[in-house]
């Protein structure tokens, strides 16, 4: 019985998350609120709680994470991470200031720990790449003259979060300056040594991960991906950095046929990771805690398109495109959930899990929305 309750309740899910997928592809927006939303309601205090599909669901949340850090590595070449790294080095570091700062700000006048308040920092800084691309694919933007400069800055924000997952995991790990300190300078040692692999053998590594068959293919990269995740995460650095630094490694026209391969199950596993989110909410605490999240959205859309404006101005790029960058890096996603989890699983602050819910939920819509109705004039 127990077997067949699986299969009805994670075939539910998936049939729920159709509906939702097509709606928002029917009005151009980012499903994540939908998938989010879907976790709520089949969590505690919603509509249906799961009874047991919510063990697979945990399994397969964390391949999500993997997939999306492995798909996000592989729109980067080492050399296009260093370059783009150096040409917006005063951007990133605007961008890191005024939009970390709102959130470990917040964190600590409502009175939480100093660790929450470090990871509500990161879950108002970092924009979603997901969305990001969705819209400049969706709009036809890639050719706009903003566009490089975006990418720079997602590139950016994604060499942050492999120095920041490993010191937030250090921290409440409750490790000692010196801990904290070792698991700093390991992740700089192993994006740096990932990175030179990658520019002197990443012909090297795609030629052995290459295939005559798709499942070939897909098997290599999926098992490369797994096992050095697997080990960043014995050594506290973090499976989604792995799998992000996995991605940077693989290059030529492999890259392109694994992303072709493993998008459609990337999206149902990053789907599962967003729903297995939400059912870790309580949708009664929203409420109380609405007042906060629209308050951080709000200031944090604001302080993002200060950084967008002053960063693309210095670069002699006109209202019109800073309108459309600061559009496409106003929604905050699947990067901002990964962080608040972390926090959620480490037993911080009760609040966490809805104020990152109902942030997230508010900017994966705004940002759409501006993008489309508020970039024409």
């Amino acid at each position: 019985m127990e077997t067949g309750t699986l299969l009805i309740e994670l075939g539910g899910v998936l049939l729920v998350l159709t509906v939702g997928a097509r709606v928002s592809g029917r009005y151009g927006l980012s499903p994540i609120p939908l998938y989010l939303l879907v976790g709520l309601l089949l969590g505690r205090g919603g509509l249906y709680p799961l009874l047991t599909a919510d063990a697979f669901i945990a399994v397969g949340a964390q391949i999500g994470v993997v997939l999306l850090l492995l798909m996000l590595g592989l729109e980067y070449s080492p050399r296009e991470l260093t370059t783009g790294l150096r040409a917006g080095g005063q951007f990133a570091a605007a961008d890191l200031l005024l939009n970390f700062t709102p959130g470990f700000v917040a964190g600590l006048v409502l009175g939480w720990e100093p660790q929450a308040a470090l990871v509500l920092g990161g879950v108002t800084y970092i924009s979603s790449s997901g969305i990001a691309a969705k819209l400049i694919e969706d709009l036809g933007w890639l050719a706009n003259a903003e566009t490089p400069h975006v990418l720079s800055l997602l590139v950016a924000e994604d060499l942050v979060m492999a120095l920041y997952l490993p010191l937030l995991s250090a921290v409440l790990a409750g490790g000692t300056v010196w801990t904290v300190t070792s698991s700093v300078v390991g992740a700089i040692a192993v994006a740096a040594l990932t990175l030179g692999a990658a520019i002197r053998f990443g012909p090297a590594i795609s030629r052995a991960l290459q295939s005559t068959t798709k499942e070939g293919l897909i098997l290599g990269i999926l098992g490369l991906t797994l096992v050095v995740a697997g080990i960043a995460e014995t050594l506290h650095i973090s499976a989604a950095v792995g799998a992000f630094l996995v991605g940077i490694a693989v290059s030529g026209r492999i890259r392109e046929d694994i992303r072709t391969l493993l998008q459609p199950m990337r999206d149902v596993f990053a789907a599962i990771f967003f729903v297995l989110f939400g059912l870790q909410v309580d949708p009664r605490n929203i409420p109380p805690v609405l007042a906060v999240a629209l308050s951080l959205a709000v200031v944090t859309a604001g302080t993002k398109a200060v950084a967008v404006d002053w960063g693309l101005r210095r670069v002699g790029l006109g209202p019109k495109a800073r309108r459309r960058a600061t559009a496409t890096l106003m929604s905050r996603g699947e990067f901002s959930i990964i962080i608040a989890e972390i926090g959620v699983a480490a037993g911080l602050s009760a609040a966490i899990g809805p104020v990152a819910t109902a942030y997230v939920l508010v900017l994966a819509i705004a940002g759409p929305l501006f993008a489309r109705f508020g970039t024409a004039r």
